[in-house]
């Protein structure tokens, strides 16, 4: 049988926006196939099923949100006005309103990790190479002297995720750029504080 040709991770950024747009156990097959352009049967022959392809889709989200914070994070301004910049990337995701924006691990983590060891396995990886990766900036911040106080670098960092979720959250209900810029400043105030 020969293997069907495609973007794989065009077609993985399709099947992440339908995951995202109607959750694991809502998206049908007809929904993937509207997002990826595959058959059914060029989906099951490169993902085995839509499990399969959920756990795909979640890599490359994985690795899109790695380049994405490499981008921020790999220039020569200070450390603090990388991390605003993150954060307000974030609230423009949130006001954006675009399931594309939307965080793939939290919505999988909420709808289906528990019924699902691996998955759950493997969104926890990803979420401590998040919180690694919030982590070193906090650290290297704290090296240079331009952040004190009493929390760690860690615990900066599991702050700032447990914001970041917040304010995911509470876009659903209150998209309001204003608010969300708001609560983002508070944030970014508290966590270097």
């Amino acid at each position: 049988m020969r293997n069907a040709e495609f973007d794989r991770a065009q077609v993985l950024r399709g099947a992440m926006a339908a995951f995202m747009r109607k959750g694991y156990t809502k998206t049908s097959m007809q929904d993937l196939t509207q997002a990826t352009g595959l058959h059914p049967g060029s989906i099951y022959c490169a993902f085995s099923n839509k499990r399969g392809l959920l756990i795909a889709a979640i890599e490359q989200y994985q690795q899109d949100r790695n380049e994405q914070f490499k981008l921020i994070f790999s220039n020569t301004r200070p450390v603090l006005n990388n991390l605003k910049n993150y954060l307000d990337n974030v609230v423009v995701e949130c006001i954006s309103c675009d399931s594309q924006q939307a965080c793939l691990l939290t919505k999988a983590l909420n709808e289906i990790a528990e019924q699902d060891d691996e998955i759950q396995h493997i969104i926890s990886q990803n979420l401590q190479l998040w919180q690694n990766a919030l982590t070193a900036q906090f650290e290297l911040a704290t090296s240079q002297g331009i952040l004190q106080g009493e929390l760690n670098s860690e615990q900066r960092a599991q702050y700032l995720m447990m914001g970041i979720y917040g304010l995911r959250t509470f876009a659903h209900t209150h998209p309001q750029a204003e608010i969300l810029q708001q609560l983002a400043n508070k944030l970014f105030d508290d966590v270097c504080r």
